[in-house]
């Protein structure tokens, strides 16, 4: 973080209770031009967060200014934007976080005379996903088809108050990293537990473009982002592309094809597939990294498949077990409704 840092350097991270957040501010901790870190998030880390300060506060609620208003914070790194409810409830409270949560924030950022930079983890699912993409996205195309609800919607709307945000603070540096599907051995997120899945099923009569952004390569560019201050919107994304069916086949998964309109209702952990995830694995998508390494001055370590192979490391080989969860999603499938 050396380009734009000098000692005493302030962050404030949000989301310190899921591991990106956690992760990411107990590295930034130990920097030697970082002063100090404060975490936020409504419930305690799960794990050791080392010198990063944990203030336990909701960003929906206006407090959140005296936070940074009183540790006199110079860079945000929001990070609490999520893709599942998981322990936070349902998705009513999920849209809450997200969006009202950013809302609340970058109201506070906006009264703060201390801040100088903010950076916003987004998504390529905001490009959404369907017949009609291009082959691949840049950062000025909108969605072909606008997302009405789920994660895809929460990003949406997040963006849309940055850009507001960055358009009332001038003098703050604004930096949206839209990260492709994160892959590596201790991801877990929805495209991640779809390939742990003993028989994997894919959608009949497409084989999706895949890209994919190493967990490693993700803290990367949040402390490059942080170092580099550089702002504007940015895809950030691994070299390459895999169609589904390859990378089923680097991790030695067996796959069955299903029927497009019975795919949705294939159970997925506790639940049916997220409405994002099924366009992606039906229609895939693509996103143009050029910004990323010319403005940004990023570059990935790991490519695509790079990402695939080393998540396959994690994946133990299902070929002795394809047979009984072959049987037990027929079985299923069979209970259907036509």
């Amino acid at each position: 973080m050396a380009e734009r840092t000098g000692p005493g350097r302030v962050l404030l991270v949000t989301g310190v209770s899921r591991d990106l957040g956690r992760r990411f501010a107990r590295a930034a901790a130990r920097h030697p031009n970082v002063e100090r870190v404060i975490g936020v998030d409504v419930a305690p880390p799960r794990g050791d967060i080392g010198q990063v300060g944990f203030v336990r506060a909701d960003i929906r609620n206006p407090v959140i200014a005296k936070v940074i208003a009183k540790e006199e914070v110079d860079t945000v790194v929001h990070l609490s934007v999520i893709a599942t409810p998981g322990t936070t409830g349902g998705r009513s409270t999920m849209k809450e976080l997200n969006v009202i949560g950013t809302m609340q924030l970058l109201a506070a950022c906006q009264t703060a005379p201390s801040l100088r930079q903010v950076v916003v983890k987004s998504t390529t699912q905001v490009y959404g996903a369907s017949s009609r993409d291009p082959a691949m996205f840049t950062e000025s195309m909108e969605p072909r088809r606008t997302p009405s609800s789920g994660y895809a919607r929460d990003v949406a709307d997040v963006e849309s108050y940055v850009r507001g945000f960055a358009r009332r603070r001038p003098d703050v540096a604004v930096t949206v990293l839209r990260c492709a599907n994160v892959l590596g051995p201790r991801v877990d997120s929805p495209i991640a537990a779809h390939f742990r899945r003993s028989v994997v099923p894919n959608v009949l009569g497409y084989d999706p473009r895949l890209q994919f952004l190493h967990e490693q390569d993700l803290y990367g560019v949040l402390e490059h982002a942080v170092r580099a201050g550089v702002p504007g919107t940015f895809n950030v994304a691994g070299d390459g592309v895999l169609t589904h069916s390859q990378v089923a086949r680097r991790l030695q998964r067996m796959t069955v094809p299903i029927p497009e309109p019975v795919f949705g209702l294939t159970r997925f952990g506790g639940g049916e597939y997220p409405a994002e995830l099924r366009a992606l694995l039906t229609y895939g998508r693509g996103v143009d990294t050029t910004r990323m390494r010319s403005l940004l001055g990023f570059e990935p370590r790991f490519t695509t498949e790079d990402a695939v192979r080393d998540f396959a490391d994690s994946v133990k080989p299902s070929a002795n077990r394809a047979d009984r969860a072959l049987a037990a999603l027929e079985s299923r499938l069979t209970g259907a409704p036509r």
